[in-house]
């Protein structure tokens, strides 16, 4: 199904709050198969969100509309729906006897101000009658309208527990079926993942690409829908199976996958450990491979060594490496990886030195030139790369490309 997301509120439009609520919405439903056509967000003002809704009824299959129905006057989303839609306010006693139950301890002027939630346009449904704002649902010209509260972790429970089951069994829909996977790539820019793909791009029957750069990688969405789910099914899998041959080992993982994640499973299945050693991305490599659970089973530790002094004493980088190349070399990245390995015992030993800035280069190596290293046994590996930014663009970058060197070792040692 084609839906909208609409959220309400001066909070979200004038970016004192951050609207969250829209993103998480738009994953979940996306995840569910269903198509979100459009994404708008407005504030507290009873004829833009009447003229809002009605406008999106007219091109959307379902609505989610999200804010504006708190106990407080700014809240306006039931007056307004109330006034757009011709359904007068109604009391609602089922929900105002929870509202009552929540309410026991607080003052008569709050007590009188939460009844408000009670009111809501002719025809709603509450979606949840246990909860203090509950949500609601009615039904206009045949399509679901979804009116849940802008407070995020309720909002979320809701969509979650109640709308995307209600989603699932709607009657509203005429056949038409969608399938759609995210592809997560890394070491190609977006111009030229859109150059490899768009020859399989062909809205005309319903497969459509799209591209979202999510520094420091880019993520590919592909979308087939159309009627009848054998005929989605093949198209589905014969362009889902020609991105996968096109971009090849680019394509790190799917929906929630995470390098980091891809990389732990790797060293898992391999049997294999890891220990890293860190200059200029300041421990950013280390703090991303344990952000996996279950990461003190293949990594050992790491350091950040920062000072020529404790590359040398901690990782063995001789004092005649560093004062013929330099800390940023690939002679110094190989001496680090080399040396972690040795100290800690683990399988790979993986390095990282450069220059993140915004001060500190030259002509010989400007802001951006990093070298990495991947040490394991019998071999060790150097890479420089010269990145761009800012000082925490160059850091997040460095540590996704050692990720993905260790993700391809481990690859091709399979």
């Amino acid at each position: 199904m084609r839906g909208e997301i609409i959220a309400i509120g001066d909070e979200l439009t004038t970016g004192r709050i951050l609207n969250t609520t829209s993103f998480f919405a738009a994953s979940q439903l996306f995840a569910a198969g269903h198509e979100v056509i459009a994404m708008t967000t407005i504030g507290d003002e009873v004829e833009l969100i009447g003229q809002t809704i009605r406008q999106a009824l007219g091109r959307a299959d379902f609505l989610i509309v999200t804010g504006g129905l708190g106990p407080t006057t700014d809240d306006l989303t039931n007056l307004a729906v109330s006034e757009a839609l011709a359904r007068p306010a109604t009391f609602y006693p089922e929900i105002f006897k929870k509202i009552a139950v929540y309410g026991t301890n607080n003052p008569p002027e709050v007590q009188s101000a939460l009844e408000k939630l009670a009111w809501l346009p002719a025809g709603a449904h509450a979606l949840h009658t246990e909860a203090k704002t509950a949500g609601y649902f009615l039904v206009q010209d045949g399509k679901p309208i979804f009116f849940l509260p802008g407070v995020p972790h309720e909002m979320k429970e809701l969509l979650v527990e109640t709308v995307l089951s209600r989603l699932a069994v709607w009657e509203g829909e005429e056949g038409r079926r969608v399938r759609q996977k995210v592809y997560k790539v890394v070491g190609l820019a977006e111009a030229e993942i859109n150059n490899k793909l768009e020859h399989l791009e062909n809205p005309a029957h319903g497969v459509r690409i799209g591209y979202y750069p999510v520094f420091p990688e880019v993520h590919v969405s592909l979308t087939v829908a159309g009627n009848g789910e054998a005929t989605i099914a093949q198209r589905f899998y014969e362009i889902d199976t020609a991105i996968t041959d096109i971009l090849g080992r680019a394509i790190y993982g799917c929906g929630t996958d995470s390098l980091e994640g891809v990389v732990g499973r790797l060293l898992s299945w391999q049997g294999k450990t890891l220990a890293v050693a860190e200059s200029c991305s300041g421990g950013l490599l280390a703090h991303k491979v344990t952000r996996v659970a279950g990461s003190s089973a293949y990594f050992l530790g790491g350091v950040v060594a920062y000072s020529n002094a404790l590359k040398e004493r901690l990782l063995g980088v001789s004092a005649e490496v560093l004062a013929q190349h330099g800390a940023v070399s690939s002679e110094t990245a190989l001496a680090m990886a080399e040396g972690i390995r040795r100290v800690t015992g683990a399988d790979l030993g993986v390095a990282i030195t450069g220059i993140a800035g915004p001060g500190g280069g030259s002509e010989e190596k400007p802001v951006g030139t990093v070298y990495l290293a991947l040490a394991r046994a019998g071999r060790a590996d150097d890479h420089l790369v010269h990145l761009g930014g800012d000082r925490w663009q160059i850091q997040e970058h460095a540590s996704q490309i050692a990720l993905d060197l260790l993700r391809r070792s481990l690859l091709a040692s399979e």
